[in-house]
């Protein structure tokens, strides 16, 4: 049977791709994580981590281990959710921004669900200034997503900057009519991007809308124009457009925002995993690097 400390940290390594935050995100000390993780390899006679200065990621044979890693510590959640006296239960309806969901989310909910296996998710995902109606009209307990810089709602999670991005850059700038791709109204950053232009006077057109970021994905790797996001969230395939050829685009902030009346306990947990995991990852993201 393998050691289920040893496991959780091995997870945390994978998640945060450094031992320093898997650390941090467990509450112990960095020898500590490293010494689980040459106990696991030790104990199945397989390398199961590449770590040098640069980065930190999984052999062929870690990869084979997550999935039997996440089923034994799911398992794990759940008995001691079913004997734990005050273990917590009921629904809760999470509202999370699109872009959001197609990076951090997933670390989020595998670490969520196996500490609270009795509560049920209804996740729902649109852009920000949809999800703030729908919590206004009652339909959602928790609501993670972009504010602007001053708006005083919610509790920050993290900060980054907006950038432009495409397919080929030089080509695009090339456009006489700058080709963007957005979201439709009421997204903030088609207001940020769409402000900024007018500000600098650079003449532009909608070429491509979609509710969903893949779809604006496809377009912008088709190479149809400019698509704007958070840094850390640019998609593959595409690339940031030099500072001095468009202009500065404001920062956003991620923010929580729960619902007046909603289950203070479920709100509580899922906003402390939601920070800790995703302070970690926008660390990470933020160093460069890892230790």
């Amino acid at each position: 049977m393998l050691d289920l400390v040893q496991l959780r940290s091995f997870l945390a390594v994978e998640q945060m791709a450094s031992f320093t935050l898997a650390a941090e995100r467990l509450g112990l000390g960095q020898s500590t994580v490293s010494q689980h993780i040459r106990r696991l390899e030790a104990d199945l006679g397989r390398k199961l981590v590449e770590r040098d200065t640069h980065r930190v990621s999984l052999t062929a044979d870690g990869e084979a281990l997550l999935g039997p890693a996440r089923a034994m510590l799911s398992l794990d959640g759940q008995v001691k959710s079913l004997f734990a006296e005050r273990s917590l239960h009921g629904r809760l309806h999470l509202g999370v921004s699109e872009d959001f969901v197609m990076s951090r989310l997933p670390a989020v909910l595998e670490d969520f669900a196996r500490a609270h296996a009795s509560v049920d998710l209804e996740l729902t995902v649109a852009l920000s200034g949809t999800l703030y109606q729908m919590q206004d009209e009652g339909a959602l307990d928790l609501v993670l997503a972009k504010r602007r810089i001053g708006d005083a709602r919610g509790q920050l999670v993290y900060r980054e900057p907006l950038v432009w991005l495409a397919r080929d850059p030089e080509r695009v700038m090339r456009a006489e009519v700058l080709p963007l791709i957005a979201f439709p109204p009421p997204s903030i950053t088609r207001s940020v991007a769409l402000e900024a232009l007018e500000r600098a006077g650079v003449p532009w057109r909608i070429v491509c809308t979609c509710g969903s970021l893949s779809g604006l994905t496809a377009a912008a790797r088709a190479g149809m124009g400019v698509l704007v996001q958070p840094r850390s969230m640019a998609p593959a395939g595409l690339r940031e457009i030099a500072s001095n050829k468009l202009p500065r685009l404001e920062d956003v902030e991620f923010v929580l925002v729960a619902r007046r009346g909603a289950d203070r306990a479920l709100v509580k947990a899922l906003s402390g995993e939601i920070l800790s995991t995703v302070g970690g990852l926008q660390a990470a993201a933020g160093a460069g690097k890892v230790a």
